[in-house]
């Protein structure tokens, strides 16, 4: 695939921008009261956001794995 290099190096700043944001969220997600009821199982708060974070994190990988293989 050829992507002008403008479009690979945008691939990429958006997946270290997803890498750079979204852990930091997942942290104060899990220190958030909301994420355990009173018995400490997680809420549907916990797993919403944990599914929401791996999925934007592995479209991440999948968009700066592609833009490192269109730089070349």
């Amino acid at each position: 695939m050829d992507l002008p290099l403008a479009w690979s190096l945008l691939l990429i700043v958006s997946a270290m921008w997803s890498f750079v944001i979204w852990p930091p969220f997942l942290r104060r997600v899990l220190k958030d009261e909301r994420s355990r009821d009173a018995e400490g199982n997680a809420t549907t708060f916990l797993r919403v956001h944990v599914i929401l974070i791996s999925v934007s994190l592995a479209l991440a990988a999948a968009v700066g794995g592609l833009g490192i293989l269109t730089v070349a």
